[in-house]
């Protein structure tokens, strides 16, 4: 399929909420397309100085237009999609474009692989003391709260790849385990240097049981 490209240094996942701020000529020629012919999309993201992955959206709304012809829209991200081709610039368009082919991404997993990653998510915010509003189990899913994670961008693009929830859920899970212990033993180093320099007790050692 062709699909009307917009490369950015950003992974969107599907079912986000994705804002733009549009400036560029052939950018507000691709939002008017959208809204006169009603196509989708794709933002591959641009990384290494390439792209090979990205996300379809669709423009939902025109939030403002300004009297520069910039624009603020909102779009929804859909589907994840590999980049087979790709051209500077569609035939009779100032914007890029190319092939793509979407990904056969799956969704259904173990009900208790979930609750253990939010349980997991939960503890990770107590530990920075950042209030945590709790989601139903039923409705996460591994793309919903990956943002609020603290991966880094190349673990937000490696997550975007991969198609099978369970396996998503997983790479989540190693990166809280790991992060959560990084915290614990920073707020443990934390608190043996907030000790130092306090008077403390001490148990009395039985020296009879020393041996020389």
């Amino acid at each position: 399929m062709k699909l009307p490209l917009f490369p950015l240094q950003s992974v969107f996942f599907p079912g986000e909420t994705v804002p733009l701020h549009i400036f560029e000529e052939r950018y507000k020629q691709l939002i008017n397309d959208c809204r006169k012919e009603a196509v989708t999309f794709g933002i591959p993201v641009f990384i290494d100085n390439s792209i090979a992955f990205g996300t379809e959206v669709q423009l939902v709304e025109v939030v403002t237009t300004y009297d520069n012809g910039e624009m603020d829209v909102v779009c929804v991200a859909r589907q994840v999609f590999r980049v087979l081709t790709f051209e500077q610039q569609l035939e009779g368009k100032l914007y890029a474009g190319g092939e793509v082919e979407f990904l056969d991404m799956e969704y259904g997993t173990d009900k208790a692989l979930r609750e253990e990653v939010l349980s997991k998510l939960e503890s990770l915010y107590n530990l920075m003391e950042v209030p945590f509003t709790k989601v139903a189990s039923k409705q996460f899913n591994s793309f919903s709260l990956a943002h609020k994670m603290g991966l880094s961008f190349e673990q937000e693009y490696e997550l975007l790849q991969i198609s099978k929830e369970i396996d998503r859920l997983m790479f989540i899970r190693e990166h809280l385990d790991s992060t959560i212990t990084v915290l614990e033993e920073v707020n443990r180093t934390k608190s043996l240097i907030e000790m130092n320099g306090h008077f403390k007790n001490f148990d009395p050692l039985d020296f009879k049981n020393f041996k020389t």
